[in-house]
């Protein structure tokens, strides 16, 4: 690790607001774009993005482009972890590559998000404010059944899959005409899941079969055009992509120690003790999920991203291509939850 601190004072108390902020890596300085550049990323440098949704939580993606260098790339991570500590740890922190990003991320640039290449000019098209919840979920499977988030549009969908498309207060369950029975099943869980730990309960889930699509679902996405056919084989790719593993992470001993607790999802819940940290291993997905909890020691929650980064080594997963996403104890993400057996 390179042996220097970015400068103190960096972030005021203006961040608690909520909004959208970009900041772009230069030297060990987080400097803030004007709204006018926000979406505009330069292939050389590395930027913090962090979503202040007030109550409703935070999101904070460290943005790496992909001719960045390894010291900006460590400065981001430094960084980070100040801009974490200044918001009491909070925000669920997310490493996204360039060319690899969450739709999740995509989204918050309602405008799209454009790559520059080199250094620093200006001048962007404004985005405009973030609307409503809009999120679609693809679920694919046969024995590792899975819901991974995608590209708001009708492009993501096929006729062998089950989609979710949560709106917020309406969630709407759309059942592929050659979907599997164990997609159809897994289709209500995750839709029953996100109405009960994300809206509380207080939403309706409209039920749908392709061709039955309600008005709410066409008003979003438009007229449904011809859908792909599904294939057998990619249910099976998809099985192998899906598999996960669980391990805990603790330095108790003074050095940091890996354990692998499961190698079987759905884990038990219980298996999450407040006291560690732990890894997610989805990496056949291209996801490794760092989860902290609330009673992991401080150093330990500050090396979250380091922990992962040694995984990533470690498993011999391409670092430029996995996702990193830092989860603190009780804000966890469907996509995390959906891994183990009842979360309620």
């Amino acid at each position: 690790m390179l042996h220097f601190q970015p400068a103190p004072g960096q972030f005021g108390p203006e961040i608690r607001e909520p909004g959208l902020r970009v900041w772009r890596v230069e030297k060990m300085k987080a400097v803030l774009l004007d709204p006018s550049e926000v979406g505009a990323f330069y292939n050389g440098d590395s930027y913090l993005v962090l979503e202040n949704r007030g109550q409703s939580g935070s999101d904070l993606h460290m943005w790496i482009g992909e001719k960045s260098s390894r010291d900006e790339q460590v400065a981001c991570a430094m960084l980070a972890t100040q801009l974490d500590n200044f918001l009491s740890g909070d925000p669920i922190q997310h490493r996204q590559v360039q060319g690899y990003e969450s739709p999740e991320f995509m989204a918050l640039f309602p405008r799209g998000v454009s790559y520059k290449v080199g250094g620093v000019e200006s001048g962007f098209r404004r985005p405009q404010g973030s609307a409503a919840v809009q999120r679609l979920y693809q679920i694919k499977g046969k024995r590792n059944i899975r819901a991974k988030e995608v590209e708001l549009s009708w492009s993501s969908f096929n006729k062998g899959d089950c989609f979710i498309l949560d709106l917020g207060e309406i969630i709407v369950s759309w059942i592929g005409s050659q979907a599997n029975i164990f997609e159809k099943q897994k289709v209500r869980e995750i839709a029953s899941l996100i109405r009960d730990t994300e809206r509380h309960g207080k939403a309706r889930i409209v039920d749908s079969n392709e061709g039955e699509e309600p008005e709410e679902m066409l008003k979003v996405l438009g007229q449904m055009p011809q859908l792909a056919e599904s294939t057998p084989e990619e249910d099976s790719k998809a099985d192998a992509s899906n598999s996960a593993s669980l391990y805990k992470v603790s330095n108790a001993t003074g050095s940091m120690t890996m354990t692998k607790v499961s190698e079987k999802s759905p884990f038990a819940k219980d298996l999450l003790v407040r006291d560690d940290c732990f890894i997610l291993d989805n990496g056949a997905n291209g996801k490794i999920f760092v989860w902290k909890g609330n009673g992991a020691n401080a150093e330990e929650k500050q090396v979250a991203l380091q922990m992962a980064d040694n995984f990533i080594e470690q498993m011999k997963y391409p670092r430029m291509k996995t996702q990193v996403e830092i989860l603190p104890q009780g804000k966890e993400t469907i996509i995390f939850k959906q891994f183990f057996k009842n979360w309620n």
